[in-house]
């Protein structure tokens, strides 16, 4: 078994892990293995990538068409009056 050493963890966090601990009946060392081990259980999927998200954001804008790709394109300045 590996040993890991995380030092700086702010007072209110240790406090945190050890009511936490004490919730669960076991030592803030095992807490920490327990949500360790939750974390990198969970599967990749679990939460939508950036552009799923982007466009979840914006859907209710009014936007009607998709938008074309630039892909090649030439873009134009926006013009400007005065």
């Amino acid at each position: 078994m590996a040993q890991m050493i995380v030092r700086n963890i702010d007072d209110g966090v240790k406090s945190a892990l050890k009511a936490r601990a004490s919730l669960h009946g076991w030592s803030m060392e095992e807490e920490v293995r327990q949500i360790l081990q939750q974390a990198v259980n969970e599967p990749a999927q679990a939460r939508p990538k950036l552009g799923t998200r982007i466009a979840a954001r914006f859907a209710d804008l009014g936007l009607v068409s998709p938008l074309p790709e630039l892909r090649g394109q030439t873009i134009e300045p926006m013009a400007l009056s005065e």
